[in-house]
This record gives C-alpha cells, sequence and structure tokens, in this order.
C-alpha cells in the first residue's frame, strides 16, 4: 500500500470528492443566506411564510413564472389578520 502509484491512484478520487464537498457546501451557504423561504430560528418568526415576497421567484431557476394575487385568499387574508 505505500507505493507511489497507489496514492497517484488516489488523487482523482480525493479532488472528485473534495469538489463535490465545496460545492455542496457553497450552495447550502447562498440558500441560507440568500433564500428567504430557508429559515433557521422559526421561534423567532413562527409564521416565515409571510414574510416571503411573492413577485420574487424562490426556485434556482425560474422560466416565464407570473405571479397574481388570487382575490378570495387575499380577502380571507385581510380577515385572519
Amino acid at each position: 500500500f505505500s507505493s507511489p502509484f497507489f496514492v497517484f491512484q488516489l488523487i482523482p478520487l480525493v479532488g472528485v470528492v473534495s469538489f463535490a464537498a465545496v460545492g455542496a457546501l457553497s450552495f447550502s451557504v447562498y440558500s441560507l443566506f440568500s433564500k428567504s423561504d430557508v429559515i433557521i430560528n422559526k421561534t423567532g418568526n413562527p409564521e416565515p411564510w409571510e414574510t416571503v415576497e411573492p413577485t420574487k421567484p424562490q426556485k434556482l431557476l425560474t422560466i416565464h413564472q407570473k405571479w397574481k394575487p388570487i382575490e378570495e385568499l387575499e380577502s380571507v387574508r385581510k380577515l385572519t389578520k
């Protein structure tokens, strides 16, 4: 196991696994700080869905998505507040 040829075979494996780990960690940090639907402390805000901006897309890639308020739901929301 101590031959130099064995160590050189592991270099691509270590590179690919490291690249995947860094990518997963960076996407997690990106989602944590830039997405409004990701929450850390739910006790501070028991209704976090109320602060989500409906006109801002929450997906990583959004194609031709338009948001229109539904009048019935808006009237129910006004009555419950």
